[in-house]
């Protein structure tokens, strides 16, 4: 048990953003922390709210009509949540919440949707829908591998200093042509993977939760084990299917 820690940690406009599963990101990071006795002082942000500063932050995916709201919304705390990021806090966004992550949402009638620059990264719309199983290659994690499930038309393209997340096995990722899948700058995370992403992929839920301790104490804290056999299972099983 990790005794007397405890992270702070925001789930950015749930009443808006939350499809396919998207909040069991926010319960497997609450669980994971509590199984270990971790602390999580828990924050929901909804429109109108204000920002304070938090370890860890959440955005999911949505409809337009909600991603367009949102987008307006937050514009508003555009300069705040840039200082977090550059303060090393820790940002997980899910699909459309990963469109608004970086510079803007290009329509097919060439409108765009600005978001807020926390990552080198723009999308436009396509003319396809990505919908389906996805594997990809992880390099820095064990096991080397995430999975999870895509529903988009975005094709979100990558620049600068912010990277891929991690390389395509099975799947079309963030634009069905590079390989690449998802986008890390700092400690901003962005996928695609729906299912609900984090409990098949414990491992980097608990990356995470590492990212944010360091971002919380300043130090590196390891995490002791927990028995996922469970989510290891669901994780390996979806992995072997794609092979």
């Amino acid at each position: 048990m990790e005794e007397n820690l405890e992270i702070s940690f925001a789930h950015i406009y749930p009443k808006l953003l939350n499809l396919y599963g998207d909040i069991g990101n926010v319960l497997t990071i609450k669980n994971r922390c509590q199984w270990r006795g971790i602390k999580v002082n828990f924050e929901e942000i909804n429109v109108g709210d204000y920002f304070t500063p938090h370890d860890m932050y959440f955005i999911g995916g949505g409809q337009d009509r909600q991603q367009v709201d949102v987008a307006d919304e937050i514009q508003k705390h555009k300069s705040f949540l840039q200082q977090e990021r550059d303060n090393d806090a820790v940002f997980l966004a899910i699909c459309g919440g990963y469109q608004l992550f970086g510079h803007y949402y290009k329509a097919q009638d060439n409108s765009e949707l600005k978001g807020i620059d926390l990552l080198d990264a723009y999308t436009v719309a396509g003319k396809k829908r990505f919908i389906g199983n996805v594997t990809t290659q992880i390099d820095n994690l064990e096991p080397k591998t995430l999975v999870g499930f895509e529903n988009h038309s975005g094709l979100t393209y990558l620049q600068g200093e912010t990277k891929s997340l991690s390389t395509v096995v099975v799947g079309n990722g963030n634009n069905g042509k590079d390989k690449t899948e998802g986008a890390r700058y700092k400690n901003v995370f962005g996928t695609y993977l729906h299912g609900s992403f984090l409990p098949k992929n414990p491992h980097f839920a608990d990356f995470l939760i590492e990212l944010a301790l360091k971002k919380h104490y300043g130090r590196e804290i390891k995490l002791s084990k927990l028995d996922d056999t469970i989510e290891l299972d669901t994780h390996n099983n979806l992995v072997n299917k794609a092979y």
